[in-house]
């Protein structure tokens, strides 16, 4: 197994264990559910958005290593950014875990979101990769329930 390999995974399973930002924050202003049946994941997104920026982020749930992981490191990164470049780093994200393999995806501008380039050679487990992701850009939007099927 190559060293990046092993960090990835040590990476995962450190926020799988430890996850970051697993609560709802007192003063949030948004939320959403999202549910991935085939997988059994389950989690619901909390944001305070003041001014057009993420102050806070939060999440509550259950679910894979890989949808615990994601929900952690997606909110230690998106605290502090504007709606506006959550949506791009949404996009970039996105592209990350779905690019066909070959495909070059620019992981390294994506710090430690990268750890999750190797998913898009699991296309059931992209769904536990992007959950967190597309609830979060529900709940900013207003709230709707997010599901996977």
């Amino acid at each position: 197994m190559s060293d990046l390999r092993e960090l990835y995974q040590t990476t995962i399973l450190d926020h799988n264990r430890n996850p970051r930002n697993a609560r709802r924050p007192v003063d949030s202003t948004c939320e959403a559910r999202g549910d991935n049946p085939l997988c059994g994941d389950q989690v619901t997104l909390y944001a305070t958005v003041e001014d057009g920026t993420i102050r806070d982020v939060g999440f509550e749930g259950s679910g894979c290593a890989i949808s615990t992981a994601a929900a952690s490191l997606m909110t230690e990164r998106v605290k502090g950014m504007s709606v506006e470049e959550f949506v791009k780093l949404f996009d970039r994200y996105h592209e990350l875990v779905t690019a066909p393999h070959g495909v070059e995806t620019h992981a390294s501008e994506l710090g430690k979101l990268a750890v999750f380039e190797g998913v898009r050679e699991f296309p059931m487990r992209v769904k536990c990769a992007t959950l967190a992701w597309h609830t979060l850009r529900s709940a900013l939007a207003g709230g709707d329930t997010v599901t996977t099927e």
